[in-house]
């Protein structure tokens, strides 16, 4: 069975919907717009990709331990925290079925690419899909959703540390805790973020993400805690750093529109993203900028969503997002600008005090 009969996303049942939407444009528009090949995996890119990310971590690690310095290590933390957020992508490839057209080969790569990371990769494929099948969806999105003005005005100081100032250090605890008003750990099968269906694929994940623990603990003890500091310690929080950096700014902008109750389509949601300039850093973490595409055809290998975004821009006009401003400013805009959305309204905004 391939993926185009297992695919999470169902992107052929959301084409058939007939949709009440106010766009322009419908998602079979944009579809036949796009090259046939942009939606067909290829095996052999999908593992040069995986194996040219697993060739540089190996090389950075071997020229860390060759030089063991401490003038080196900030360097090679930053450069292998990176690494690993590339690898991370791979793996949320694997977890759209689109690193290639076998589930067991998907689900094989995803525990290879995130286990080693410390990301249950089913636990997160199933979130994710939540987050995907709901895009800007203020009552059922999953990831980075607004809190609207009368919940900001009464969060109490964990939330708006994770939410407002500390959210950069937010995925681990999204792990364990998810999102604040929201339960369900990422660990558990009896989540309610899982169906009973989804029980082993779960507690496989959780068995991997734990050996993994269990290999670093076995590693500490063997060479102490400066080695796990040195070597994946601090390359792990600059990959988290990355990962909420990515996946903030890529739904949080000031001109992006949330939707309230029927108001909500899932093209209106899924337009409802932006794609960034990550500048040189663009092809080693795989063009994860290129989110509009993304988001409107779940299933496509991140190497065709360049081709896939240049096919749509035209029909999309002005309801493509897009920045090109330095991810800084961006950051520090979003940050101070989008702190919550009206309590009323049914397409609605980020506003700030």
């Amino acid at each position: 069975m391939t993926s185009n009969t297992l695919n999470f996303n169902n992107q052929q049942a959301l084409e058939s919907q007939e949709e009440s939407t106010n766009l322009p444009f419908t998602l079979g528009d944009l579809k036949a717009a796009i090259p046939a090949e942009c939606f067909q995996p290829s095996v052999v890119k999908s593992m040069f990709f995986f194996c040219r990310d697993v060739a540089v971590i190996a090389l950075l690690y071997a020229i860390a331990y060759r030089l063991d310095s401490w003038y080196f290590f900030p360097i090679f933390w930053i450069m292998q925290g990176t690494m690993f957020w590339a690898l991370f992508v791979v793996g949320h490839d694997c977890g759209h079925q689109s690193f290639s057209k076998y589930k067991w080969l998907n689900d094989f790569m995803g525990h290879v690419c995130h286990s080693p990371i410390l990301v249950p990769y089913h636990g997160w494929r199933i979130s994710h899909r939540t987050h995907h099948k709901n895009t800007g969806s203020l009552e059922n999105d999953e990831s980075w959703y607004p809190s609207s003005e009368s919940e900001y005005n009464k969060a109490d100081f964990l939330t708006m540390l994770g939410r407002h100032y500390a959210f950069l250090l937010a995925y681990p605890f999204y792990l364990f805790v998810r999102s604040p008003g929201k339960t369900g750990s990422h660990f558990s099968p009896k989540s309610p973020l899982f169906k009973p269906s989804e029980k082993w694929d779960v507690i496989t994940s959780t068995i991997c993400w734990s050996a993994m623990v269990a290999l670093l603990g076995f590693l500490t003890y063997q060479w102490g805690f400066v080695w796990l500091l040195k070597y994946y310690l601090m390359p792990y929080i600059v990959f988290v750093i990355w990962l909420d950096l990515v996946t903030y700014l890529h739904h949080t902008e000031p001109e992006i529109p949330w939707y309230r109750g029927d108001e909500w389509t899932f093209l209106k949601g899924a337009v409802s993203t932006i794609d960034r300039d990550y500048g040189f850093i663009n092809h080693i973490h795989h063009d994860i900028g290129t989110h509009v595409a993304h988001h409107i055809f779940l299933n496509m290998p991140h190497y065709n969503l360049k081709k896939a975004t240049a096919a749509i821009k035209p029909i999309m006009g002005e309801y493509f997002f897009e920045s090109k401003q330095p991810i800084w400013k961006s950051l520090l805009r979003s940050a101070k600008e989008c702190q919550f959305v009206p309590d009323t309204g049914k397409k609605v905004y980020y506003t700030y005090k």
